[in-house]
C-alpha cells in the first residue's frame, strides 16, 4: 500500500527571491502541515522573514509559488489570503483603545461581510477573555506593558478569524522574563485555537520550546525541517549542527569500522559504508574530563561559569580551539589545570 501523504495547509514551491544582486531565498520547497506550530529558524540574513512575508502576500517572489490549500495564491493580494499578521514591535493604533485594536480588522470589512456592532463587540469581549486582557478594553496601548500590547496584537490579528497566523519575531522586543512568560503562553492560545501557525525567530532555545516542527534556514537554503528533537539529535548538515547549540569539530579517521581521534577509538559507531576522513561533532555533554594523558584530546580550563544545575567547563585546545564540557554543579575542576577529554558520543559530517 502507497504510504498516505501527509495533509498540507501552506505549501512554498521552488520559492526565489533577490533583493540588490543578492538571493535571499534560492529555490525554497516548504509544507506546512494543517494546525502546526512551524517555526523559521535562522540567523539574521537566513532568508526567514522574506519568506514569511510572502507566505503573507507583503513580498512579491521572483519565482516559484504560494498555495493554501489547494488554491494557489500565488497572484492574490495580501487581503484575499486570509491571514493575520502580527509584527515585532506590536503596529498597534495609538489613538485606539485596546477594543478598538482588536476590533479594527473587523470594522473595515466590505458592508456585505462586516459582522454586526453586537457581533463585533461579542468577538472582542471573546478574544480579550482568550488573551487574558479583560477590564482592558478601554485603555490605550501606551498605558500598557509590552507583554500586554504583544497581546493585543495576537487578539487583533484572530478577531479576523485568519485561516493562517503569521508571527515575525513575536517576542523579539520584550526582555528575556516576559519572553519566556509569553512562549507558554502563545502555546497555550494556539492549542486553543487550533490555527496552523509559523512564527519566525533567531533564538534556538524559543523555536525548540514551542514548535512541533522546525524549519531552519541559512543564506536563502533550507538546510533541514524536523521536530525539535530531530534538528537537535539528528542535525542534517554542520550548519545546524553548529547554529543549535555549542559544537565541537574533531576530525575523524575511519578504519575497519572504528572511529579513531588522534588515533584512539571513540565509542561511536562508524557511517554505513564510510572509509577514511570524517569530521564528528561534539556537544559538550559528549565530552567527558578525564585525567591528563587520558582521552582523546588535552587541554587547559580557561574558565568556569554555573548553568544551571551544571557548570560549563572553557578548555582550550592546544591547536588554539575552545572546547566546553558540561560537568556536575560539584565539582573539584579548576582555572588553569590540565586534563584529558574522552568523547562519548557525537554526530558523523563528511569532511569538506
Amino acid at each position: 500500500m502507497a504510504e498516505q501523504r501527509q495533509a498540507v495547509d501552506i505549501r512554498v514551491a521552488g520559492v526565489t527571491k533577490v533583493f540588490a544582486g543578492a538571493a535571499a531565498l534560492d529555490d525554497v520547497d516548504l509544507d506546512v502541515r494543517p494546525g502546526e506550530l512551524l517555526a523559521l529558524l535562522g540567523p539574521s540574513g537566513s532568508g526567514k522573514t522574506t519568506l514569511l512575508r510572502i507566505i503573507a502576500g507583503l513580498v512579491e517572489a521572483d519565482r516559484g509559488q504560494v498555495f493554501f490549500g489547494g488554491l494557489d495564491a500565488t497572484t492574490l493580494p495580501v487581503q484575499k489570503r486570509q491571514v493575520g499578521f502580527v509584527f515585532q514591535h506590536y503596529a498597534l493604533f495609538r489613538h485606539m483603545s485596546v477594543a478598538g485594536n482588536i476590533a479594527y480588522g473587523l470594522q473595515v470589512r466590505e458592508r456585505a461581510s462586516r459582522p454586526s456592532k453586537a457581533e463585533i463587540r461579542r468577538r472582542t469581549s471573546e478574544l480579550l477573555d482568550l488573551v487574558q486582557l479583560s477590564g482592558y478594553e478601554s485603555r490605550f496601548p501606551a498605558q500598557l506593558s509590552g507583554g500586554q500590547r504583544q497581546r493585543v496584537a495576537l487578539a487583533r490579528a484572530l478577531a479576523v478569524e485568519p485561516r493562517v497566523l503569521l508571527l515575525d519575531e513575536p517576542f523579539g522586543a520584550l526582555d528575556a522574563k516576559v519572553r519566556k512568560d509569553l512562549r507558554a503562553w502563545l502555546r497555550d492560545i494556539h492549542e486553543r485555537t487550533g490555527k496552523t501557525t509559523v512564527f519566525v525567530t533567531h533564538d534556538q532555545d524559543e523555536a525548540l520550546e514551542l514548535a512541533d516542527r522546525v524549519a531552519v534556514l541559512n543564506q536563502g537554503h533550507l538546510e533541514q525541517v524536523g521536530t525539535p528533537d530531530e534538528v537537535q539529535d539528528h542535525p542534517a548538515t554542520p550548519f545546524v549542527m553548529a547554529f543549535l547549540g555549542q559544537a565541537a569539530r574533531f576530525p575523524a579517521d575511519i578504519r575497519d569500522g572504528r572511529v579513531l581521534v588522534h588515533g584512539r577509538s571513540v565509542p561511536v559507531a562508524a557511517p554505513r559504508a564510510t572509509i577514511g576522513q570524517a569530521s564528528l561533532y561534539c556537544r559538550p555533554w559528549h565530552l567527558k574530563p578525564v585525567a591528563l594523558g587520558q582521552g582523546h584530546v588535552t587541554g587547559s580550563i580557561s574558565g568556569i561559569r554555573r548553568l544551571g544545575s551544571m557548570r560549563r567547563i572553557e578548555v582550550s585546545h592546544v591547536d588554539g580551539t575552545k572546547l566546553e564540557v558540561e560537568v556536575p554543579l560539584v565539582t573539584s575542576l579548576r582555572p588553569g589545570e590540565e586534563i584529558g577529554l574522552e568523547i562519548l558520543d557525537g554526530v558523523f559530517f563528511p569532511s569538506s
